[in-house]
């Protein structure tokens, strides 16, 4: 699981009763832990004059490490008490977070949060914090959801910066759609592609020990389950490139991998590359595409770093009235298999044979995103939907008997009709769970517009 660190801090005025105060911080806090968020925790700030509450809990925020800090407004408080605390941390993303009062004996207390938050929102707009106001209403759940949602946002786009994604090869296929702009990347998102030749695996496929081949193969074997017998050579050649792969992978510490595979691995190598991408997604927990697609790695690395899963590519075969056929004619990684990794050996078209994976997909809440480069900057199509079994089909051109490929018919919210007409491309990223709220927050904190 994804680990999402924040800071957090509360506030309340000198003249309120410090358990008020204590008791209700304390329970926000609670909430968001019990969502997964681990928190650096300061003892409330009061607005005494001399300024030492502030102090204090600047000193107790910089005892660990966080990406987002949590301002727990639980009472009226005055603003230079807040801004002296936040002053310190404002190159971080923050949540202005006020609760609210309880019921007393037949009325309402409150210890007026909300003047407190109002008085802080503007100011910080017009100081240029990075921040979401979060509001707890009167007798209301309070919205832990929502403050939870930005702060995994913000631990995202903390984690992406430095990235870099491996890239075997440019625009396979000559295609439009997985083109990118490497600047606009790397100032919004934080990432850098670094592309590399497929010689370099090529060269590496022949470096390989003979032995470690056999040894791997062998526990490949074992470990998947094979729909009939692979010719000699099959399960060897998806060995070697699997461990060139890996060693380019780990040698210069790529996040992220996409490769030529129509004109690169199939036509030059003579053999699909599933079976080494299957085996890959075995040994690392690496985000990876095929055919180039670099605005498609590069949201695999977005939905990884906010969802903690590492995600599957599916690409669109048919659109119904209620959503899309989608489906890869290659791998899954095991994470999205339901049941065991089950691979057939098969070729397709002129490509000689390789390890088709044929497995089954998980079911349930899906969201899939996508980003696109458009004029300078980045966007982002997000859309969820539910993911259930597919119906029987066959991509033509498989050597027969044509195999039921990795796929899912997903019934998305809405409808196929608005979806369809802001499509970004074949490919889209998919994250098991309903995340569409987190990808929005996180968004707007990379500076990408939703699509």
């Amino acid at each position: 699981m994804r680990e999402y660190k924040a800071g957090f801090v509360g506030f309340g005025e000198v003249n309120t009763p410090r358990e008020f105060i204590d008791e209700r911080c304390e329970l926000a806090a609670s909430k968001l832990e019990a969502l997964g968020i681990s928190l650096v925790k300061a003892s409330p700030v009061s607005d005494v004059p001399d300024g030492s509450e502030c102090t204090r809990a600047i000193g107790e925020l910089r005892r660990g490490d966080w990406d987002a800090l949590v301002v727990c407004v639980a009472g009226w408080i005055p603003t230079w008490a807040v801004i002296t605390v936040l002053e310190q941390f404002r190159d971080k993303p923050m949540v202005l977070w006020g609760l609210s009062g309880w019921e007393g004996e037949g009325h309402w207390v409150t210890t007026a949060d909300q003047a407190g938050t109002t008085a802080l929102r503007f100011p910080l707009e017009q100081m240029g914090y990075t921040f979401k106001y979060v509001v707890s209403k009167m007798r209301c759940e309070w919205p832990v959801d929502q403050v939870a949602s930005y702060i995994k946002a913000a631990c995202t786009a903390a984690w992406l910066r430095g990235k870099k994604i491996g890239m075997a090869g440019y625009r396979d296929m000559r295609l439009y759609g997985t083109l990118y702009d490497g600047m606009a990347l790397k100032r919004d998102l934080g990432l850098e592609i670094e592309h590399f030749e497929l010689l370099e695996a090529y060269q590496l496929m022949d470096q390989v020990d003979d032995a470690q081949v056999q040894k791997l193969a062998k526990q490949v074997r074992e470990r998947w389950v094979f729909t009939k017998e692979p010719q000699p050579g099959t399960v060897e050649n998806s060995v070697r490139l699997f461990l060139a792969f890996k060693k380019i992978i780990e040698d210069r510490g790529y996040s992220a991998f996409s490769y030529n595979d129509v004109d690169g691995v199939k036509r030059l190598m003579q053999f699909a590359p599933a079976g080494a991408l299957t085996l890959l997604h075995d040994e690392m927990e690496i985000p990876t595409v095929p055919e180039n697609d670099c605005p498609g790695s590069a949201t695999q690395l977005l939905v990884q770093g906010l969802t903690g899963q590492l995600p599957p590519y599916l690409e669109f075969y048919e659109f119904t009235p209620e959503g899309a056929l989608m489906g890869v004619p290659d791998y899954v990684p095991g994470s999205a298999v339901d049941g065991k990794v089950t691979v057939m050996p098969n070729a397709f078209g002129s490509f000689g044979e390789g390890l088709l994976n044929v497995s089954k997909l998980k079911t349930g809440k899906v969201t899939l995103v996508r980003l696109a480069p458009v004029a300078g900057k980045y966007v982002m199509h997000v859309v969820t939907g539910v993911a259930e079994p597919p119906p029987a089909w066959e991509e033509a051109g498989w050597t027969p008997p044509a195999p039921q490929l990795p796929s899912l018919h997903v019934k998305l919210d809405g409808g196929s009709d608005a979806f369809i007409q802001k499509v970004l491309g074949q490919h889209y990223i998919v994250a098991y769970g309903d995340w569409k709220q987190e990808f929005e927050e996180l968004a707007s904190l990379l500076n990408v517009d939703l699509y």
